[in-house]
Parts: structure tokens; sequence; C-alpha cells
């Protein structure tokens, strides 16, 4: 191969790899944040960190007209942590695990844990 076609390569490893920690590290901030149990796994917290910091930078972007925001700084990281807290709380909200019916159905009630413990069965035996 040749050396700027290795270049490029390198370069583009390189992006991957610092998004793929990027991403982490922010989807992990935004649930520290967020109070309660969060669902996902890992590939969720990465993938809602590189979300999030698309959202949260890009609009950063659109009210500093002019300026250079870089999501590898402090303010980029506060942005991209400020909007992967968003993507966590509207996907709270829709999945109907931040607010449950009340039993008459007049009112909303604020519900912290939606999942309930599983019962395991000893069996003797």
């Amino acid at each position: 191969m040749s050396q700027e076609l290795m270049q490029v390569v390198e370069q583009s490893i390189h992006e991957l790899l610092v998004w793929v920690g990027f991403g982490t590290l922010v989807g992990l901030a935004a649930k520290a944040i967020m109070p309660g149990r969060d669902p996902g796994g890992a590939v969720a917290t990465l993938l809602m960190g590189i979300a999030g910091c698309v959202i949260g930078c890009g609009t950063l972007l659109y009210f500093l007209e002019g300026q250079r925001v870089s999501p590898i700084s402090p303010i980029g990281f506060a942005a991209a942590t400020g909007g992967a807290f968003v993507l966590l709380l509207f996907y709270r909200i829709l999945s109907g695990s931040f607010w449950v019916e009340a039993e008459d159905g007049d009112q909303m009630i604020y519900h912290k844990h939606r999942r309930r413990r599983r019962r395991v069965l000893l069996r003797d035996g």
C-alpha cells in the first residue's frame, strides 16, 4: 500500500477510537447525573454518548456563530454530556419509566423504579 493510504487508514482508526472512548465517557457521565436505574448496556451507553455529543455540540455551535467548538474540550464535554442527558431524559419519558398513571387515572405520579425484581424460586433437588 502507498504511504498516503496508510496515513488515511491510520487517521481514520484514530478518529474512530477517539469517538468510541469519548462517547463512552460522555454516556457514563450522563447516566451518572440522571437518578434512578438506566436502560441499556455498554453499547447503548456508547451510542447515547456519541449522539449526545453530536446534539450537544451542534446546539452549541448553532448559538455560538463563528466559533469552533471541539468535542474534546471542557466546553465540548459539558455540551456533549448535556445532549446525552437530554436524550436519556426523553427516552425515559417516552418509554414510560419516568411517569406512571395513578390508580384513579386523574393524576400522574413520579415513579422512581419501574422495574421489579424477579423472584427466584429455589427447588430442592
